[in-house]
């Protein structure tokens, strides 16, 4: 990775934000990358980080205007590829304070796509920021696309009764039609309890 040309670019985003617009999408070509076009839910990227960098750099320099920030992350968002997009959903934890509740519609979006990398990244710590339940609806979604719940930030504070009656239902449905329970799953499920024979 080009840290030299990454600070070099930050800066001048700071200075004119408009400038990410052209910076944003050229990271990875510019930058730096890491190989192969398919990476697994959750995976370390350079070019994630790259770009979490520059839009942390688009924070600042926006950070008295979280209208025009909302609008130029929107716009990443909406004219990205599948890399641009998860760095993008990657980035929101980065403004959240910056942009408030301005971009949970990109949340909303990525989790309406069977990508389990876009759905992986829209569940980072700016996901707290989903009503409850739009978050429980995204961690069952987790389980149909493959997303391990290691990724859902917050899981162990935000998981509630309903959302173990959801998860008990879904892994009911599972099993009645032959199919395996993810293991993801299983420390969401009632602990069975023994049976006695009548003799």
């Amino acid at each position: 990775m080009n840290e030299t040309l990454l600070a070099g670019w930050c800066a001048e985003i700071e200075a004119d934000p408009t400038r990410i617009r052209t910076r944003f999408p050229a990271a990875a070509r510019e930058i730096g990358r890491t190989p192969g076009t398919s990476p697994a839910p959750g995976e370390d990227r350079v070019e994630d980080d790259v770009r979490v960098r520059l839009l942390s750099a688009l924070g600042r320099g926006l950070a008295d205007d979280a209208d025009g920030l909302s609008t130029e992350v929107r716009d990443l968002y909406r004219f990205g590829d599948a890399d641009e997009r998860r760095a993008v959903l990657l980035g929101l934890g980065h403004l959240a304070d910056a942009i408030g509740d301005r971009a949970v519609d990109l949340l909303h979006d990525a989790l309406r796509t069977n990508d389990p990398r876009l759905v992986a990244a829209a569940l980072g710590t700016y996901a707290a920021r989903l009503e409850d339940a739009a978050w429980r609806q995204a961690v069952l979604k987790c389980l149909f696309v493959g997303v391990p719940l290691r990724l859902v930030a917050g899981l162990e504070v935000r998981a509630d009764d309903e959302l173990r009656r959801m998860v008990a239902d879904y892994a009911a449905e599972r099993r009645a039609a032959g199919r395996e329970v993810p293991a993801d799953a299983l420390p969401f499920l009632p602990v069975p309890t023994p049976t006695t024979r009548e003799s």
